[in-house]
């Protein structure tokens, strides 16, 4: 009910063996509320960031609030704060009820994920705030049943699936629903992203009754995803898209492209719906859709349509 605050002394730190401030570890029917704030006090480690500075080796930095093999968990009416790294992590847990959470960090703070799911399932997350500097939610390998309703979303990077498949890993997440959502300022608004080289699946995606405001990067498919110093060259693997709806989905792009499916030579997406979407320029400038290596399907009216040949 009151705050939690992290400390600002770099030292008392020192010797952490774990990425957790915060820690539940294999409880079940636990229920964590209370309307009170957790202050990760996260800006002393978002100077040393390397993502801030190329030069700078990173210290091992924690996540605020992790949830690790936890069952039939309940978070609820909380505010997390300036975490130093993610504000919430849940993995490898089973059946999750997040809801009337607000989740807030700088847009410039790094790898400030909102809410982070990795090998999880049954999962829902509904009416929330969350504004940070990286996704509002991403979803990674082994994680599927998750749904998201209710969301607003900016600053940030969007609600990510991935990224996936990086170091030849293999990938596997499915059935995942984003429902009534909405971004502001966001630099992605739905995202599926994946490194070349990698195996598995990302399928049975859904995304839907969605507003976009300003958003550079609507409607994105990135399969040549790069998050690294070093230049990726082409690998002839991939994870495979397919089975992905975006339904009425309306709004304002801050870019030229609000829609760009770009899926690898090797693994095209698949089944890839649009149906009943009008995304505009800022200023209701016209917009454009770019695809690469994806079978589309359009239903409905399609705003701006993808191209047949490009």
């Amino acid at each position: 009910m009151g705050t939690l605050e992290a400390s600002r002394n770099q030292e008392d730190w020192d010797g952490m063996i774990s990425r957790h401030w915060i820690l539940f570890s294999n409880i079940d029917n636990l229920t964590v509320r209370g309307g009170g704030t957790i202050n990760g006090n996260g800006k002393i480690w978002w100077r040393g960031s390397c993502k801030m500075d190329a030069s700078t080796v990173s210290r091992k930095i924690s996540d605020a609030l992790s949830f690790n093999s936890c069952k039939n968990l309940r978070v609820e009416n909380l505010k997390v704060m300036d975490s130093p790294r993610m504000h919430i992590s849940l993995e490898k847990c089973t059946g999750v009820d997040a809801s009337h959470l607000t989740i807030t960090a700088p847009t410039e703070s790094p790898n400030t994920d909102g809410i982070h799911i990795t090998h999880s399932k049954n999962v829902k997350i509904a009416n929330s705030f969350i504004g940070t500097g990286d996704d509002c939610i991403s979803i990674v390998s082994g994680s599927k049943n998750v749904m998201a309703t209710n969301i607003v979303c900016g600053p940030g990077h969007g609600i990510s699936i991935g990224s996936l498949g990086a170091h030849n890993s293999e990938a596997q997440v499915s059935n995942v629903t984003v429902d009534r959502a909405r971004f502001i300022g966001t630099t992605n608004g739905v995202r599926i992203k994946t490194w070349q080289g990698g195996k598995g699946y990302a399928k049975s995606l859904t995304f839907k009754n969605i507003v976009m405001h300003n958003v550079l990067n609507p409607i994105i498919i990135d399969q040549n995803y790069c998050d690294s110093q070093n230049p990726c060259h082409r690998q002839a693997s991939a994870v495979q898209v397919m089975d992905v709806l975006y339904q009425n989905i309306k709004g304002t792009s801050a870019s030229e492209v609000a829609i760009n499916l770009q899926c690898s030579n090797d693994r095209p997406c698949r089944h890839v719906l649009l149906q009943d979407v009008n995304l505009v320029g800022v200023g209701g400038d016209s917009a454009k859709t770019l695809c690469s290596n994806v079978q589309w399907i359009k239903r409905g009216t399609v705003i701006p349509p993808p191209r047949v040949h490009d």
